[in-house]
């Protein structure tokens, strides 16, 4: 794979772990499957949940409007369950095969892809429960500051720090 990976880059002298690239590869495969564990299981929870909207009753009185956020929320569940169900066949479908370090790149890379359909899931998601609870154009501020923490959490916070890390060097 000749795109450059920032967890490829060598120990800086004294720092980091002395490994080879098959024993770092190793290690961030481990790490990366205990991350993907933990976001399947909030993915298939919050889209069990929406499949199961649709039979309910009061789904015949939501809107045209309603209806159209449901099924886009629907469908981002299911890309984000398929990008974070991914690395787990890539693993098995590579295993063997002296791939492990390029596994690992791209199963990382499908991983972001699947926390930001996450985030796409779960705005989307709390944009149709709010106006359907509050019926007014207060649930698309909440769901806005709500996106934007998300993002700071998930995405700015670790970026920041990697940023400041590699400043610091």
């Amino acid at each position: 794979m000749n795109a450059r990976d920032p967890h490829d880059e060598p120990p800086a002298a004294g720092r980091g772990r002395n490994e080879s690239p098959e024993e770092r590869a190793d290690r961030r495969w481990g790490d990366l499957l205990q991350e993907v564990r933990v976001a399947q299981t909030g993915v298939q929870i919050l889209f069990g949940f929406l499949l199961t909207v649709v039979f309910q009753q009061r789904f015949t009185t939501l809107d045209g409007t309603d209806r159209h956020i449901y099924v886009v929320t629907v469908v981002l569940g299911a890309a984000t369950t398929g990008a974070l169900v991914g690395p787990v066949t890539m693993h098995r479908l590579l295993t063997g095969r002296r791939l492990k370090p390029q596994t690992v790149v791209l199963a990382s890379r499908l991983t972001l892809l699947g926390l930001f359909l996450l985030l796409c899931t779960m705005a989307s998601s709390l944009l149709l429960v709010l106006r359907v609870a509050m019926r007014d154009t207060t649930a698309a501020w909440l769901v806005g500051a709500l996106v934007v923490w998300f993002a700071l959490c998930w995405f700015a916070l670790p970026l920041w720090a990697w940023h400041n890390e590699r400043r610091n060097r």
